[in-house]
């Protein structure tokens, strides 16, 4: 918390599912935006991963 009115407040912490967003400035919420579209993206790619590992280990045990 700022001693003085005048000083700029400290960063918020990250981000939490629900909480208030009326106190982030716009390029606090674009960052946050941009943070989530990339663990999206992260995620994704995880998935697509286990998928595909997943549709490996049906068709070895489908040649049996």
């Amino acid at each position: 918390m700022a001693i003085f009115d005048d000083e700029p407040a400290s960063k918020s912490g990250p981000h939490e599912i629900g909480q208030d967003l009326s106190k982030l400035s716009r390029d606090e919420l674009q960052a946050r935006i941009d943070m989530l579209r990339g663990e999206i993206a992260r995620i994704e790619t995880e998935l697509q991963s286990k998928g595909a590992t997943r549709s490996a280990a049906e068709a070895l045990f489908r040649r049996s």
